[in-house]
């Protein structure tokens, strides 16, 4: 997954990367399911973690990690996603998510990629 090797920080090597990617979602999916962190789904279908800082400051991006949790996540990690979409009246688009759709904000305004 990209996100475990595009974005390596100097001297950092692949396996490290990887490393430090599963940690993070290892805790964005705890978060997720004592409700920490609140998935939020855009207009644009695209989707975003409110209350979750560790993932954007190590490079992890909301696709990114939506993308993950629904690949290896718990099932009540999943349920939050679920719970979101149903919140917002719509589903998540990965196409919306992999154009670059995303928030700066937890979900309160939404940009497509820089």
């Amino acid at each position: 997954m990209s996100c475990d090797t595009v974005r390596t920080t100097p001297n950092q090597t692949v396996k490290e990367r990887v490393k430090e990617v599963r940690d993070v979602l290892s805790r964005l999916i705890a978060d997720l399911e004592a409700k920490r962190v609140i998935p939020v789904v855009g207009p644009q279908r695209a989707i975003a973690f409110r209350n979750w800082i560790e993932g954007p400051g190590k490079g992890v991006t909301d696709g990114c990690a939506y993308r993950m949790v629904m690949k290896y996540g718990t099932n009540e990690a999943k349920r939050a996603i679920l719970a979101a979409e149903q919140a917002a009246g719509l589903t998540v688009n990965r196409q919306a998510v992999h154009a670059g759709h995303h928030s700066h904000d937890g979900g309160k305004t939404w940009h497509r990629g820089h």
